[in-house]
């Protein structure tokens, strides 16, 4: 952990002599941070405090999954400034937690979720998965239900997607798993029926939060502002300049923050990353940003109610939020 430590100190400090950084959002994810020992993660945690001008920071938030912290490791977090944890519970269920891999139970996930509120952050988010394996939509509401009974702040509701090379894939391919877009999208609609009731607004296809507590970082990831990665296969957006690190672990460790896979964004890949993102979320897409061609087709979507136009933006119509995916590809150039 100490050589991963120092590789991850080292890539910071050789961006901040490349480009001023002055964050306004840290995001630890992409992994689990948590499972860095205590001694590590203050080292890490102290280093990045050393660094960084944090005067305009206004969301530092973390990953963390139930038993990979204790009460001394969540002070630690919320004393370096972090005020904002996303929980991966994924269910309260003990079958799905278990065909999904999962080391803990409902019960430890629950302890996990009352020691970070109890701590002080300002918002707990907490994150569920639909669509599992052996998932009916009545433990999906049950897990909905007990969720909302936490009154969290902040919710989280993916999908399962299968990815290649996963051990979900290759079981999806010998026919023990299924995917189902109907499926899916009643797993969707439901969450958004339940969780919108009790007056959470979804405000990104994946996303519900209290009024005041939605994700900055999020929030500017979508929007399409820079961003710096740090770890092993982070990536960097800046203008129209992407890289990505080293992905093997063992090298970066060993050699530092090889940049691979460098390119240079066109308008178009600018203009369809736009598309993707924005029209997850509930403003929509500004209309200055379409292409002439892009625009035509938005209002010919309008016309067949797929879209909504309102305040120069068009956005999902209620109905077909479940299809963002190929309704943004009609409008890529």
């Amino acid at each position: 952990m100490k050589s991963l430590v120092d590789a991850l100190l080292a890539d910071l400090a050789a961006k901040s002599q490349r480009f001023e950084i002055r964050p306004e959002t840290i995001y630890f994810g992409g992994g689990t941070p948590t499972l860095l020992n205590q001694s590590a993660l203050t080292r890490l945690l102290d280093g990045i405090c050393a660094q960084l001008d944090l005067s305009e920071l206004a969301e530092w938030s973390t990953e963390a999954n139930p038993m990979t912290f204790d009460q001394k490791k969540a002070t630690l977090l919320h004393s370096h400034g972090i005020n904002r944890v996303s929980l991966g519970v994924q269910s309260w269920q003990p079958d799905l937690l278990t065909t999904l891999g999962r080391d803990h139970s409902p019960e430890q996930a629950l302890d996990s979720y009352h020691l970070l509120s109890d701590t002080g952050f300002s918002v707990v988010n907490l994150d569920l998965m639909f669509s599992l394996p052996g998932q009916s939509l009545e433990t999906w509401e049950k897990d909905l239900l007990t969720t909302l009974d936490l009154k969290s702040q902040h919710i989280s509701a993916y999908n399962l997607t299968y990815e290649e090379d996963t051990p979900f894939f290759e079981q999806l391919g010998k026919g023990n798993f299924r995917e189902d877009v109907d499926d899916n999208a009643d797993h969707f609609y439901l969450a958004d029926r339940l969780l919108t009731a009790a007056g959470l607004q979804h405000y990104e296809i994946s996303n519900y939060a209290q009024p005041g507590c939605e994700s900055l970082h999020t929030q500017a990831y979508w929007a399409g502002k820079d961003y710096l990665g740090l770890g092993p296969s982070a990536v960097s957006t800046i203008g129209t300049q992407r890289w990505q690190n080293v992905p093997d672990t063992a090298r970066y460790t060993a050699e530092g923050a090889i940049a691979v896979n460098e390119e240079t964004l066109s308008e178009a890949d600018l203009h369809n990353e736009r598309v993707a993102l924005m029209l997850r979320t509930s403003q929509g897409i500004h209309l200055g940003t379409l292409t002439a061609t892009s625009q035509k087709r938005a209002q010919d979507l309008q016309s067949e109610g797929v879209l909504e136009f309102a305040d120069d933006h068009c956005r999902l119509t209620a109905r077909h939020r479940a299809m963002v995916d190929p309704i943004a590809a009609e409008l890529f150039i």
